[in-house]
């Protein structure tokens, strides 16, 4: 057995030749290493990875072995611990302190799919091992309340300093505020923009939400005041545009890509998600038809110079748990399951990049 000694210096040292992938800077700069213990011929340290759904994590624990074993000796024996601390730009925001990412989910017009995608990526970054909440900020169609088996539940309220607060229905570990919550299911009630409004900055202040990883948004389709209400209430770390491939589906994402986009908006677009991108029947799992074309998303993606996240095909599975009150990410068809946990890796990874590079987004003051 060769003779080498351990100590924490040479390991930080051997450490510091691993870049994280996505941040292009080594673990030791970044603050993720910690708790170094060393024993005869031994070691074990911890990685606090930027994210429960990093994709990279085997790949980075890969890499520490590989330092250590190449730096210092291959007759070391290296235990790597990863966790996960999810990052944040908005360093306790006032209204809602405990919430580390406020993402909008929005698409250019009604019928693509953007609430069956965002009730799917919560329960994937949940899986992951993230803590999730939801605003269902959909008035022309809150779905929520259907899709995850809670259309008769209420919310209660808690009376904290003398001041009421909303507490989230919870639902598969999921925290959850709809539009839909407040109005019958069977009767139509005429929303305003002002109430919607209203309502949106209350789901943010009123709601106890405690301490989130990610607050997804299910925004209206197009662009609208609710979206403006949006940036103008919370921080929002970024947004997320699905599209399905056609056309049609396209011109929309693109004037809803491009609100975030205006000076006076600034919020980054973390990247594309297309819905819909083609259809596999159950019988016939490797085939692909491409029923509403191909490619649209990645077109959309390219000419706007943002990440294409990931394509959700068109399965029947998808609809009927959604509309079972059970996201289909629940469900056991890996064909499903895959490709939302590969979209919600690919976001979580975007966030975590743009959290470390980025400049801070700040709540909008429009002068109109």
């Amino acid at each position: 057995m060769g003779e080498f000694t351990l100590n924490k210096e040479k390991v930080l040292k051997a450490l510091s030749t691993v870049q994280e992938p996505d941040l292009k800077k080594d673990l030791v700069t970044l603050g993720m290493i910690q708790d170094i213990e060393i024993g005869v011929g031994q070691l074990s340290f911890t990685v606090v990875l930027t994210t429960p759904a990093c994709p990279l994590k085997e790949l980075i624990r890969r890499s520490c072995e590989e330092a250590i074993h190449t730096l210092i000796s291959p007759e070391v024996e290296v235990k790597v611990n990863l966790t996960a601390n999810v990052t944040s730009i908005r360093q306790g925001a006032s209204l809602i302190p405990g919430v580390k990412n406020v993402i909008a989910i929005s698409s250019g017009k009604g019928g693509v799919g953007k609430s069956t995608v965002t009730a799917n990526l919560a329960m994937a970054l949940h899986r992951s091992g993230a803590s999730v909440g939801i605003i269902d900020a959909d008035i022309s169609g809150p779905s929520m309340p259907v899709m995850f088996g809670a259309e008769n539940m209420q919310p209660t309220i808690t009376v904290r300093d003398g001041k009421n607060f909303i507490n989230p229905i919870r639902q598969y570990g999921i925290k959850m505020i709809s539009i839909g919550f407040l109005t019958p299911p069977d009767s139509a009630v005429v929303w305003r923009g002002p109430m919607a409004s209203q309502a949106l900055r209350q789901f943010f202040g009123d709601t106890d939400w405690g301490e989130l990883d990610y607050l997804l948004i299910d925004l209206p389709p197009g662009t609208s005041d609710i979206h403006l209400t949006l940036v103008q209430t919370v921080p929002v770390t970024g947004a997320v545009i699905v599209t399905t491939p056609q056309k049609v589906a396209l011109a929309d994402a693109q004037k809803g890509l491009a609100m975030f986009r205006q000076p006076q908006i600034n919020v980054p677009v973390l990247g594309v998600v297309e819905n819909m991108a083609y259809f596999t029947p159950a019988e016939l799992p490797d085939h692909k038809y491409f029923i509403f074309g191909q490619g649209g998303g990645q077109y959309l993606a390219d000419r706007y110079e943002v990440p294409m996240l990931g394509q959700i095909p068109l399965v029947q599975g998808i609809r009927e748990a959604g509309d079972e009150g059970r996201p289909a990410v629940m469900n056991q068809d890996p064909l499903v399951t895959q490709a939302f946990q590969s979209v919600a890796q690919a976001l979580a990874q975007q966030v975590a990049i743009r959290n470390a590079s980025a400049d801070k987004t700040k709540v909008v003051e429009l002068r109109v």
